[in-house]
């Protein structure tokens, strides 16, 4: 047992719950951003502003009625598959053999997941990767060894358990949806508090959005809930942090301020009561629904993800008829909800733990 032990240290397997569940899962969201989630905001360009080399077909696949056309947003988008194994892989420290061959991995296994697909992903690749480690220069044959172990591993499990894994986290995102679609307000601010809170944590709330297929007004809350924790953070933080952290935790990610949670946890209530009120009032009042790419729904205010996810969801809605027009009251809902009630309940409410004593200057600073 203990030779077993020393061959995994060697090989930098490490089976625990920080390496698979917060880096793996970390840079897996990473993969999803520069494919799936860059490819929609380059579609969501072309189309708004008619920009012609965004518009245009660049790839046909097939032919006649079941050709498939692909402009460049398209491209990167089809390529998520990949990217999340790929950089799951990098997490993982997976020598170049090890992650090159997760290329085919991850194609395979978000294909045979369905919607479903990321989770699957996260699993698949995880193991591909721990077993093309293991025999990574262990043969002099080392060529043929390591790609084949690491896409027969890959491949073969997914082709056993992608499917059902990706019916699963669709069962349960469906479950979520339903529910908030039932019970808007208690449902508002479960979803709002809980994926704010995985935002901030060193965890990817946009992985667990994408896995779950997490859109329509589960999404809007979701976004609700991102936006307090960044904006909230940010907001408060402004006499510690000034500019730089306004930005840096606004647009940026809240996670920054994680170090000084640990010191003070009483610093996270602001944003999360902020939380629990917008989540409500976002699905109960103005009806805000994420009809966009479920990844933007665990983005908040990073680099304005959530909120142009929102506006593309509009966008397809009035295209297909689902929806009228985009209205005033929709603006003044995704306004308010994205940035004004973040920040002045986050404000408020810091305000008075700091008159209580609970917050310290200096507590908020990066």
């Amino acid at each position: 047992m203990e030779k077993l032990k020393a061959f995994f240290r060697k090989k930098d397997v490490v089976i625990s719950a920080h390496r698979y569940g917060i880096e793996a899962l970390s840079a897996m969201a990473q993969g999803l951003f520069c494919t799936l989630l860059v490819g929609t905001i380059l579609n969501t360009l072309g189309t708004q502003f008619h920009i012609g080399f965004l518009e245009e077909v660049l790839v046909t696949v097939g032919k006649e009625e079941a050709a498939v056309h692909y402009r460049m947003g398209d491209l990167a988008s089809a390529m998520v598959g990949p990217a999340m194994a790929a950089a799951i892989g990098y997490a993982l420290k997976a020598p170049p053999m090890v992650l090159f061959s997760l290329i085919p991995v991850g194609f395979a296994t978000n294909a045979l997941g369905g919607a479903g697909g990321p989770l699957a992903v996260l699993f698949v690749a995880i193991f591909a990767s721990e077993c093309g480690k293991l025999v990574s220069k262990e043969t002099k044959v080392d060529l043929l060894v390591t790609p084949i172990t690491t896409i027969l591993a890959g491949v073969g499990l997914a082709y056993l358990v992608a499917a059902p894994i990706g019916k699963a986290a669709i069962a349960l995102g469906q479950i979520i949806m339903w529910a908030t679609e039932q019970e808007p307000f208690l449902m508002g601010i479960i979803v709002s508090v809980v994926v704010g809170v995985a935002l901030t944590l060193p965890i990817s709330s946009a992985a667990i959005c994408q896995s779950l297929g997490l859109v329509g007004l589960a999404g809007g809350a979701a976004v609700a809930g991102c936006s307090a924790q960044m904006v909230g953070f940010a907001v408060m933080s402004f006499r510690e942090n000034r500019w730089g952290g306004l930005v840096s935790q606004g647009i940026g990610t809240s996670m920054l301020q994680m170090s000084n949670i640990i010191r003070n946890p009483r610093i996270w209530i602001p944003p999360t009561l902020a939380s629990a009120i917008t989540g409500p009032i976002a699905t109960c009042l103005f009806k805000l629904q994420m009809n966009g790419a479920a990844v933007s729904s665990g983005m908040g205010t990073c680099g304005l993800v959530g909120q142009i996810g929102v506006y593309t969801g509009w966008v397809n809605d009035v295209a297909s008829g689902t929806k009228a027009a985009i209205t005033a009251f929709d603006w003044l809902g995704l306004i308010l909800i994205s940035f004004v009630l973040p920040a002045v309940l986050s404000v408020f409410f810091c305000e008075i733990m700091r008159k209580k004593g609970w917050i310290k200057d200096g507590d908020l600073t990066l």
